[in-house]
């Protein structure tokens, strides 16, 4: 499998991941009808690319590959009628978040290089693709985002270290082809670890206790 061809399949189940979580989040969080389901999906699984391929200056993928917006539509209309067999929602979108977070992330910073862009600035473009699609998701829902919570078990700082580790290893010469799956797999582990053992990122001292 080519390089390309792996990035493209990554960035398509990061696509199928953020489209099932934000449509049972919509599902578990507000009451909507299919239509809102599809929206709250598509939204979250194309938003972060759309301001990754915005910041890198090209038309955004979406706009150019039938399979993103079909893959997005699959993932919200699976958790549309699925929904009703998950009694539990919280612990699915968490996973499915966790999943399209690493992929993305990774996705992002790959991209961010491959235009040219320094490794701290890729870093920094992998978590803002990481992260966007959740963000809108919130919003829409009126809801603080994730990425801005203090109780949000790490949200940035998984994507940071996946992004983060691609970027070093195309700095270091190294071939990262591969690269994105194990930054991926590492993003996911410590976004799991966090929401398992209940990490959280250091509060300003004389915080309220949360």
């Amino acid at each position: 499998m080519s390089t390309q061809t792996l990035l493209l399949v990554l960035d398509l189940v990061g696509v199928l991941a953020f489209a099932v979580d934000g449509s049972l989040t919509a599902i578990r969080s507000a009451r909507v009808d299919i239509v809102g389901v599809l929206v709250l999906g598509m939204v979250t699984a194309l938003g972060g690319g759309i301001i990754r391929d915005l910041l890198l200056g090209e038309t955004p993928a979406t706009f150019q590959d039938w399979r993103y917006i079909c893959t997005a539509l699959l993932g919200a209309t699976l958790a549309f009628f699925l929904s009703s067999q998950l009694d539990h929602l919280a612990k699915p979108i968490l996973v499915f978040d966790a999943a399209g977070l690493s992929l993305f992330a990774v996705i992002g910073a790959t991209k961010a290089l491959e235009t040219g862009f320094g490794p701290l600035q890729a870093t920094l473009l992998g978590v803002v693709t990481g992260v966007g699609g959740g963000t809108i998701r919130d919003v829409v829902l009126n809801r603080v985002p994730t990425v801005l919570s203090a109780n949000s078990r790490l949200y940035a700082i998984p994507a940071l270290l996946g992004a983060g580790l691609v970027a070093v290893a195309y700095w270091a010469g190294l071939t990262w082809g591969w690269i994105a799956v194990v930054g991926a797999v590492l993003c996911f582990a410590v976004r799991l670890l966090a929401l398992l053992y209940r990490w959280n990122a250091p509060r300003p001292p004389g915080s309220p206790p949360l």
